[in-house]
């Protein structure tokens, strides 16, 4: 996954839609046969192929070189990809160079990548249907919000991409077919319709320092053309009334997408009994911790009680007081190393990007010295009040989600990930990997002590973990089983306890992003794999999250399988 954990992870679509194809740039040929070739070879080749045809994934990674250019959506570019991801497997599978262990783990790392990116453009129609397909590689919040360099030369760099934005616009036009889903609609005309409003106002505000006229009526004119593109863009997909179903992968389709992307080739049927199993344990442990949190009272009054503590100065002020407090638990506790001395910033997220609650933007492995910055997401402004003071979440449940964004989630998994041996560790962090380990660092930093039994903060945990129960769920039920948006959101409200904010958003996430059951699923493999890892000793813990993060993020069987010893790659929950 590229470092910019949000959307899809949001996220992820991120690593899958963010991060697509690649090949030789001098050629326009694959990676290169193996005959003759070191492995390190074959495989920089490959990468060298790969970041000028995913302009926006090699900036995210911190190589400028590549700023303000845009990925070719045409039909040519996409099947271009496509046939490059093909022949590349094809390649790697038949290199016949000598290879270590780990130069092997790195060999079918990048199969899984490729194969995982191929599935949603030969497999699905994502192109032609989804706006999350392209909306990631739009985001120009890299050269908004990272200082990586003066702010000149990151205006340019946006007047740059602001100048390719009406091309790539007008590819995404051709490439859409009306009439679309409802969710996507909506989706699409938010983010759409978001960036044409930041183009001219947040951006445009971002640069006020910089003094340089005719660079400053540069920036006017291509912001602008840019954000008629956007309108246009947004206008037209909301041409046509959207409609009720149309998002549904099916169940083939479903299968393959996990086994291309995570490695999981359990049956739905098997999936859907483990998601309800763990729901039904999480609800159990809430009724628990409501019995002495609200005895007497109803779960649902249990839930509004934890969630009416509000912080008395909004979300992001208390996350910011809960950084320095969840880093000083995990040293006292000795639970993961910390390596290197970066910190997190708290910002509230930018207009166009708030289909989330909460992400962080982590600068990629070619960057030095920039810090990381987890967004909190204002209610929407067009809800009613009621339902935008529920939407904020309360103190203890704002606790977790911090411990998933920060401190031991993501952004600790990137400071390991960052250090990873390998290359593909440090550039391909896969949805299952880095939101099954912040997904499951809320429940283990509770085990560990976090809170010292507060229900109340057990409560905090086992929304967050309830929410993701009902992804995982909702995933299942919407792309295989015939399940309405109207019967997810009723789920996430009846099963998971959800604000009706919160369901009606995550109802509608779930009809995009089909990899958002990534969180539990990747948390239940993690946890069984630290279950026979450490046969149980607690003492353990430590090197086990050390040595399950060197390994960056490949899909989560493959760590199964180098860390166990086993022959060949499975997945155990």
């Amino acid at each position: 996954m590229a470092r910019n954990f949000k959307r899809l992870g949001q996220v992820a679509l991120a690593a899958s839609l963010l991060a697509l194809g690649a090949c030789d740039a001098a050629s326009d040929k694959p990676a290169a046969t193996a005959n003759g070739k070191s492995w390190n070879a074959f495989r920089d080749t490959f990468l060298k192929g790969y970041f000028p045809l995913n302009p926006t994934f090699a900036v995210y990674q911190g190589k400028h070189d590549f700023d303000g250019r845009l990925p070719d959506w045409s039909p040519e570019g996409l099947e271009k990809q496509a046939a490059f991801l093909e022949q590349a497997i094809a390649d790697a599978k038949a290199f016949d160079g000598p290879l270590t262990d780990a130069e092997r783990f790195e060999r079918d790392y990048l199969i899984k990548v490729a194969e995982g990116q191929l599935f949603f453009l030969r497999d699905t129609d994502f192109a032609k249907k989804n706006p999350a397909f392209y909306d990631g590689a739009l985001d120009p919040n890299v050269y908004i919000a990272r200082p990586y360099a003066d702010a000149e030369t990151r205006m340019k760099a946006f007047i740059a991409y602001a100048e390719n934005v009406p091309a790539a616009a007008a590819q995404i036009k051709r490439n859409l077919e009306l009439p679309l889903p409802a969710t996507f609609v909506r989706y699409g005309a938010a983010g759409f319709g978001g960036f044409a409003d930041y183009y001219t106002g947040d951006a445009k505000a971002a640069f006020a320092e910089v003094k340089d006229v005719a660079l400053q009526q540069r920036f006017d004119e291509a912001a602008a053309k840019a954000a008629a593109a956007m309108k246009d863009l947004a206008n037209h997909i909301q041409s046509q009334p959207g409609t009720p179903g149309g998002f549904a992968l099916g169940a083939e389709r479903f299968s393959k997408m996990l086994l291309t992307n995570e490695g999981v080739d359990t049956s739905l049927e098997e999936l859907e009994a483990i998601g309800r199993a763990d729901l039904r344990r999480n609800q159990d442990a809430l009724k628990a911790a409501c019995a002495r949190y609200a005895a007497g009272q109803t779960i649902i009054d249990c839930m509004k009680r934890m969630a009416s503590n509000k912080p008395a100065d909004g979300p992001v002020a208390e996350a910011r007081r809960q950084l320095p407090m969840l880093r000083a638990f995990l040293v006292e506790k000795d639970l993961v190393s910390i390596p290197g001395t970066e910190e997190a910033q708290v910002q509230e997220s930018p207009p166009y990007n708030r289909q989330n609650s909460a992400y962080i933007d982590i600068p990629g492995p070619y960057e030095t010295g920039l810090p990381s910055v987890y967004y909190i997401s204002p209610p929407d402004p067009s809800w009613d009040r009621q339902t935008q003071l529920d939407f904020v979440p309360g103190t203890k449940d704002l606790m977790f989600t911090t411990v998933h964004e920060i401190w031991p989630g993501h952004f600790l998994h990137a400071l390991h990930s960052n250090r990873a041996e390998s290359i593909f560790g440090k550039l391909f962090v896969g949805y299952a990997f880095a939101e099954g380990w912040a997904h499951y660092t809320e429940e283990m930093v509770w085990e560990a002590g976090l809170g010292d039994g507060d229900p109340e903060m057990h409560i905090g945990q086992l929304s967050n973990a309830l929410l993701r129960n009902c992804r995982y769920l909702s995933a299942i039920g919407l792309h295989t089983q015939g399940m309405t948006v109207e019967q997810s959101e009723q789920l996430f409200k009846e099963e998971c306890f959800q604000d009706e904010g919160n369901a009606r958003q995550q109802a509608a996430r779930g009809t995009y992003d089909p990899l958002y059951l990534n969180y539990t699923l990747g948390k239940l493999m993690i946890r069984k794999l630290r279950e026979d890892w450490t046969k149980g000793d607690r003492t353990k813990w430590k090197a086990f999250h050390d040595e399950f993060l060197s390994y960056g993020g490949p899909p989560i069987p493959m760590v199964r399988a180098a860390m166990m010893k086993e022959d060949a790659p499975r997945a155990v929950f």
